[in-house]
Order: structure tokens, then C-alpha cells, then sequence
């Protein structure tokens, strides 16, 4: 008898067999059981140009593998370099750093495979916007289609580039269609912007936005550019929520909110702040709830003379952790800053100490991921062998949603053609809403005797899509299997138990 045969009779079995647990948790386990582990995969740096299809998918394909053995649950792919797409669009054009001539086709659909095989992994896929670039200095040809060229009085060029005026709605207006026809088409878990607001200055070269700047009604212009970004956020954060209710909106601003010098709340360092310089307010956009997580880059070594990293952790930790909050590591600064002290020979393991130490941040994001992936120094090996070693559960977002969804009505063993397999079944009309819908199933795994905690990350024995896990042959004696239902925020529900003997 197949499979799907069995799966029929199931429902009569389990009732008999399997009952529903709910466990009380002792401690939690050295290792978090909820944790952000994310890696950035850009397209800027021009990785991709040049490759064919088969070729581009094999490098990506490669590089998840190499994430997914160090349990990584999220990639923030970027998708928009500069008012252009890695992904089918009519709205704006191929970008140039996939065929390496803007506006022509690859031939297919990057971001779809990436969701596919994101997912296959039980990763998440967060598709990753600059919102406000619209030509890098790089690029020597604009095709037709481009914003530029249908509306050039909203653009300012600066230092050899082009940026969308964040002055202007038009432009607000434009971001957010994109950002709707990526929402709308694509089973996206995350819409991601990163750092780039206004322009990162150049010393005496003002940015030109003399035209909209309404002198007498702000402090200073400083203040006005502030209040346009503002404007944006808020209209990405609804735009996004309108559509997807369970599809997280990210930032992931400088690692220097401001310096203590120009406010007494500011971090310890001295250097570039995203505040002043790049008119970004994001502790302003974490207070009003506008973004649903915050990943800071702070790149910089620990005893960084203007910006260290150990300052700067326990700044953001302290300010902005109302909104889950997750530290951006630069994988080739830190294997490069030694420490002869710790095992890895470089600050890798004493940055994830001071991370995980640090009250309200949440989890991790790699710059870049090829570097973790490629095992930089032993990066991904330290990973591997302590501190990624088990799954992870995403941190909870109970502002978006905490209604954890129904649990199964029973698990049981089966025996398929000699194969060994867990089945389970629940009321799907008990979990109508989209949100609470049954998305994943963790399957833990404990001895005959063993206490059943839920909160150990080392007891989870597989995260799977459908509703049976086949069981390794390698498994020999009793043991106890309890398998819970998550849903798309991640949400889990109370564990259901089978007692089994091979």
C-alpha cells in the first residue's frame, strides 16, 4: 500500500494511538531555540553579470546549500539595484547586473527560483529594494522604460550617480507600485531596504534639492529631508501591511544612528551618522511601529577606534528593541581583526558572544553571504560546529500576529513499502485565516524516558512542508516524537506526541 493509501485510513488510527501533550518548559537551552539568521545577497557587486541561467542558478543553488548546513532561515536578496529589476517586471527594466545591459532579459525569473528554493529549505526569502538609487556610476546606458526617462525632473544626479528625489510623492508613489507588484506576485516573507537614503555626502558637494525645499518652514533642511523619508517609510509600511498583513518589513540603516557628540543619547563613536547625514530617523520609524525588524551593519571590528562594535551592540540593544532587533556582521572585517585568545583565532566568536549576550537583539545577519557560505577563514565552520548547530525557529513578531495555530488531531508511525514514516492530520477548517494557517511542521525527536522540552533546539529533528516525515533508517530503539504545527509568522502550536519502537 502507497503512501497517499494510507494517508486515507489514517484518521480512524489516531485516535487510538496518539494523544495531545502540552509541555511545560524547563530553562532555555544554552542555544536559542527563536533566532534571526539571515545572509545578504547582493547583486551590486556584479557576482552575477556574466553568467548564463544554468550557470546563475548553479552559484545560487551552491550557496543556499552551503547557508542551509549552518541553519540559516532567512536570505535578503536584492532585487532593485538602481530603479530595475532581477525579477519579471513591466514596470521597471532587466537590470544590468544580471545580463550586463539594462533592459535585456535574462531569459528567467531570478526572485521566482529564489522564493522556490528558499523555501525548500524553510528559509525565508526577503526580497531586498534600494529604494531611492536610480543609476550607479557603472552604468553607461538607461533603457527606455526607466523612471528616468519618463519622468527626468524627479531625479537629482550626485557624484556620478542618480537618485529619485525623496522630495517628491510622484516618486513615493512609484517605490511603492514596485514594491506592490512584488508583494502581490511573489510569496515573499520579507520586503527589505537598506542603508542608502539620501546620498552618503561628499565633502562640500551639496545635494540639490533647492527647488522643493520650502525655506521657513523647517529648522533646516536637515529636518525637511528627514520628514520625506518619514513620508516613504510609512507609506512602504502600509503599502506592505495593505497587501500581506504576514510579509515583514525590514531595515537595515548604518550601524551609527548618531554620536554622543551632536546628542547626549548618541553611542560612543565618531563617525558618519545615519540621522545627520543620511536623513534617516530610525529609531523615529521603530517608536511609531513603521518597520517590523532592524538590522544595523555594524561592520566594525570590536576596539574599533571611532565605531566599536561592542559599543555599538549594546547602543541599539538599548534603543531600539521594540521592533526585533538583529546585528548586520561583516564576515571578511571579522575574520580579519585577530583575537588570539579564542578558538577561532579572529573576533567571530566574541562578536556572536557579546550578540547573544545583549538584551532584546534577536539574531544575526551575514555581510556578504558568499563569504559565510564560502567558509572565510573557518567562518561557517565555527557555525557549524557551536553556536548554528541546531535549527531555529524565527523570533516571535506578536505585534503582527501571536495566535499560535490549532494543533494536529494525532501522529502516527507507518510502515511504506519497508520505509519507516511519520503521518499526521489536523482540522484544516480550524485554521481559516491566512495567516494562522498551517505553514510548517517541527518534528522533535526525544528518548523512551526523556522529559519532552519544546524550548531545546537540539531535540528538533526536521522542519517539513508536508504532512509526513520519513524517518532515517539510521534510527534503532524506542523513542518519542512530538510534532507541532507553525504557521506563517511562525507561531507554533501545542505538541502532539507518538510513541514509537523500531
Amino acid at each position: 500500500m502507497k503512501l497517499k493509501d494510507l494517508l486515507s485510513i489514517l484518521s480512524i488510527l489516531l485516535l487510538f494511538s496518539c494523544a495531545g501533550t502540552r509541555d511545560v518548559l524547563n530553562d532555555a537551552p544554552a542555544l536559542p531555540k527563536r533566532e534571526f539568521r539571515g545572509a545578504w545577497i547582493q547583486a551590486v557587486n556584479g557576482q552575477f553579470k556574466g553568467m548564463d541561467e544554468q550557470e546563475m542558478k548553479s552559484y545560487l543553488i551552491k550557496m543556499l546549500d552551503n547557508l542551509q548546513k549552518v541553519n540559516v532561515n532567512a536570505v535578503i536578496f536584492q532585487v532593485r539595484v538602481e530603479g530595475d529589476a532581477l525579477y519579471s517586471s513591466e514596470i521597471e527594466p532587466w537590470s544590468r547586473f544580471l545580463t550586463g545591459v539594462q533592459g535585456r532579459s535574462p531569459g528567467w525569473d531570478p526572485l521566482a527560483f529564489m522564493v522556490q528554493e528558499c523555501h525548500d529549505r524553510n528559509m525565508e526569502l526577503h526580497a531586498w529594494i534600494n529604494p531611492y538609487r536610480a543609476r550607479t556610476k557603472g552604468t553607461k546606458y538607461v533603457a527606455p522604460g526607466h523612471f528616468c526617462k519618463v519622468r527626468p525632473g524627479n531625479f537629482v544626479e550626485y557624484e556620478g550617480q542618480l537618485y529619485f528625489n525623496p522630495a517628491l510623492q510622484s516618486n513615493r508613489d512609484h517605490i511603492c507600485k514596485v514594491v506592490t507588484d512584488i508583494i502581490t506576485r511573489y510569496d515573499v516573507d520579507g520586503l527589505h531596504i537598506d542603508d542608502y537614503f539620501y546620498p552618503y555626502p561628499t565633502k562640500g558637494k551639496d545635494f540639490n534639492d533647492d527647488a522643493q525645499y520650502p525655506k521657513g518652514k523647517y529648522a533646516d533642511k536637515g529636518e525637511w529631508r528627514r520628514e520625506n523619508v518619514n513620508h516613504l517609510i510609512y507609506q512602504l509600511h502600509r503599502t506592505v501591511k495593505d497587501l500581506k498583513p504576514w510579509v515583514k518589513f525590514g531595515v537595515s540603516p548604518f550601524g551609527i544612528y548618531r554620536n554622543e557628540a551632536s546628542d547626549p543619547n548618541g553611542s560612543k563613536t565618531k563617525g558618519l551618522q545615519c540621522y545627520d547625514e543620511l536623513n534617516a530617523d530610525v529609531l523615529f520609524w521603530i517608536d511609531k511601529g513603521w518597520v517590523d525588524y532592524c538590522i544595523p551593519q555594524i561592520y566594525w571590528e570590536i576596539g574599533h577606534k571611532a565605531a566599536d562594535y561592542e559599543e555599538l551592540v549594546g547602543w541599539w540593544a538599548k534603543n531600539a528593541s521594540k521592533r526585533p532587533l538583529y546585528i548586520g556582521q561583516d564576515v571578511q572585517r571579522t575574520v580579519k581583526a585577530k583575537d588570539a585568545s579564542a578558538s577561532t583565532g579572529n573576533q567571530q566568536e566574541a562578536k556572536y558572544r557579546m550578540q547573544r549576550s545583549a538584551k532584546g537583539v534577536k539574531g544575526s545577519c551575514f555581510w556578504d553571504a558568499a563569504s559565510a557560505a564560502n567558509n572565510v577563514d573557518g567562518y561557517r565552520d565555527y557555525l557549524a560546529e557551536g553556536i548554528y548547530k541546531y535549527p531555529a525557529l524565527m523570533p516571535k513578531y506578536e505585534f503582527i500576529d501571536n495566535v499560535a495555530p490549532k494543533k494536529l488531531k494525532g501522529v502516527k508511525m507507518i510502515d511504506d513499502n519497508g520505509k519507516k514514516v511519520l503521518v499526521w492530520l489536523h482540522d484544516e477548517k480550524s485554521n481559516t485565516q491566512e495567516m494562522n494557517k498551517a505553514y510548517r511542521y517541527v518534528v522533535y525527536r526525544f528518548g523512551k524516558k526523556e522529559r519532552v522540552d519544546l524550548d531545546d533546539p537540539s531535540k528538533i529533528m526536521a522542519i517539513v512542508k508536508n504532512g509526513y516525515y520519513e524517518l532515517p533508517d539510521t534510527l534503532v530503539g524506542e523513542y518519542q516524537f512530538v510534532v507541532t504545527v507553525l504557521d506563517r509568522m511562525q507561531n507554533e502550536s501545542e505538541g502532539v506526541k507518538c510513541k514509537v519502537k523500531l
